[in-house]
């Protein structure tokens, strides 16, 4: 993990640009780029993503999946701040439209994602398990899937009492997901990312 060498605050992380199409997520006020993912990685949040439209699709909810469009700001830390960019994002479409006139970061004043998952690569194993585990649970963020294709297993957290409990699935396992009940996949369907 890279960090450029230079703290800001929030408002300055979101008026932040240095020219570049960098993605940059604020970690304890330290610009840290995101990585470009494997092929895996991106196959797997493109068929999250599309699998997630279709359910939302088929149960007539007013929610959207957005892959690495949406920041959340995090409580993270007291001197600097910090916000993550999920890998895959749920929110209303209510939400979605209001993020279209400003910069596409929920700020820790407004309603958290139904849903936030994050692929776990090499280089971001400890903050995917750890520390957005933790950041996101006090987010009052309610279901935080985590897509781990370096351990072929599915760690689906679910809050409860401001903590999460989680369940792992793998292989031929079906999903449970308390946001997609009727979501039909397998954790094998997912950790292989057929299109």
């Amino acid at each position: 993990m890279t960090v450029v060498n230079q703290r800001l605050t929030f408002a300055e992380y979101l008026a932040y640009d240095d020219g570049t199409d960098t993605r940059y997520e604020l970690v304890d006020g330290a610009l840290v780029p995101m990585s470009v993912g494997t092929g895996r990685h991106g196959k797997t949040t493109k068929f999250l993503e599309k699998a997630f439209d279709a359910e939302i699709t088929r149960c007539g909810l007013e929610w959207t999946a957005e892959r690495f469009s949406i920041g959340v700001q995090s409580p993270r830390g007291t001197r600097w701040d910090t916000s993550r960019i999920p890998d895959i994002a749920i929110i209303t479409l209510a939400q979605w439209q209001e993020l279209q006139t400003r910069a596409a970061v929920i700020a820790l004043n407004e309603p958290p994602p139904l849903l936030v998952v994050e692929v776990v690569s090499p280089s971001t194993v400890t903050d995917d398990y750890r520390a957005k585990r933790a950041e996101y649970s006090v987010l009052d963020i309610p279901e935080y899937w985590i897509v781990d294709p370096l351990d072929e297993v599915i760690t689906i957290c679910t809050l409860r009492d401001g903590f999460y409990d989680s369940r792992e699935f793998r292989g031929s396992d079906r999903i449970s997901s308390p946001a997609f009940p009727g979501l039909e996949l397998t954790a094998e369907q997912i950790l292989s990312a057929d299109l």
